[in-house]
């Protein structure tokens, strides 16, 4: 954990890239230069921006990018062919990740290939780029199902090309993060090449995975916005940045306040609503129900809450339903301008439960106001 405490730990955010290859997502122009600025006055160090070889409709969209002149450097992802890298120049990059399948499964049934023809592929790519100029990463695809020591002699390839990165990638989502942690720390061991970690949620382990690689080594994580991304989505950038700083005691350096502000956009954006229960962001994640949670919470939040719900832009709520105890119920009815003692608010309690029972749901403010006027008139 110290390690992770003494070094630069840089998120490579890729909600323009895999985030819009989840599918049916797509996002426009202005759609995508808001994210990237949102992104980068964040203070997100990397954005993944798309893939320039699909077409001249995509180029124009990441030379937009290119021209909005953010700090964050853009990086464009393509295959390991000279045809994709050269349309990642011409749309105006200066940094690349060049993609290769290598496991055996991918090599033989994918490509139809076999090792030999991948570190050719390799060094033909890392080649062009390189004499271009261009930073580059060179990302194994499907890493986590390949051999660790083929990896270990693609890695060495790419160091003496000049690579400046290695981008492990757990396509399929399949480790759990003790096998992520000793798979990097493997490969670091053995090559002096940075590290970037790309990972996937198809097992709900992929904010687990990528700490997992960043405490084993790695420098470069591999985010999206609400985790977005193919099939089970990526890591999210807001529980990644969150547990980075709550559980492992790293402040990459980002604003945490305005992750609910570009959670929402990109909700609407790519027309995947945020759901009220999403970690970090859901609308109702600090909402308190149970009475003893509630009374812990208006005690002192630290009881019941990690960190204070405005360090990433949201507020807490007092929510009066089946579950509720009498000091939460106080508690809002003073937020609402409502005195009442203890005899008042045990008798009104009777009455919330009842109708939350009934109707399968917490009380609205509305709902509670007629409720405490209605008692207090037949008192």
């Amino acid at each position: 954990m110290e390690s992770m405490r003494n070094r630069q730990i840089i998120i490579d955010d890729t909600t323009l890239r895999d985030g819009e290859q989840t599918a049916g997502v797509v996002f426009s122009p202005d759609e995508k230069k808001r994210i990237a600025r949102l992104l980068d006055e964040m203070g997100v160090g990397e954005l993944e921006c798309g893939i320039p070889a699909m077409g001249k409709d995509e180029q124009r969209s990441v030379r937009a990018l290119v021209d909005m002149d953010l700090k964050a450097r853009l990086i464009t992802w393509n295959r390991a062919v000279k045809s994709d890298i050269q349309a990642s120049i011409d749309a105006g990059v200066g940094a690349v990740d060049i993609s290769l399948s290598v496991s055996d499964i991918h090599i033989r049934h994918k490509l139809c290939k076999d090792r030999n023809w991948v570190k050719e592929q390799l060094k033909t790519a890392l080649g062009f780029a390189k004499e271009h100029d261009l930073y580059v990463s060179v990302g194994g695809e499907d890493s986590s199902r390949a051999d660790l020591d083929f990896l270990v002699e693609l890695m060495r390839i790419a160091k003496s090309l000049g690579a400046d990165r290695f981008r492990y990638c757990d396509t399929l989502g399949m480790l759990d993060p003790f096998a992520m942690y000793d798979n990097v720390k493997y490969l670091i061991d053995r090559v002096d090449l940075p590290m970037e970690v790309h990972t996937h949620n198809d097992l709900g382990m992929a904010t687990a995975n990528a700490i997992a690689g960043l405490r084993a080594g790695a420098d470069f994580v591999n985010t999206t916005v609400n985790g977005l991304g193919e099939r089970a989505g990526n890591a999210a950038i807001e529980e990644v940045v969150m547990a980075l700083k709550h559980a492992c005691g790293v402040d990459p350096g980002i604003d945490t306040r305005r992750f609910v502000e570009i959670s929402r956009y990109v909700g609407q954006a790519s027309c995947r609503p945020v759901p009220d229960w999403k970690a970090v962001v859901g609308e109702k994640v600090f909402s308190h129900e149970s009475g003893l949670h509630a009374d812990g919470v208006i005690k002192n939040p630290g009881n019941y809450e990690g960190f204070d719900p405005g360090e990433v832009g949201l507020s807490r709520h007092m929510v009066l339903g089946k579950h509720s105890g009498s000091h939460a119920l106080m508690y809002r009815l003073k937020q609402l301008g409502i005195e009442v003692n203890r005899l008042e608010a045990d008798d009104l309690l009777d009455r919330v439960r009842s109708i939350s029972q009934r109707n399968k749901r917490a009380l609205t403010d509305t709902e509670l106001l007629s409720l405490c006027r209605s008692l207090r008139r037949v008192a």
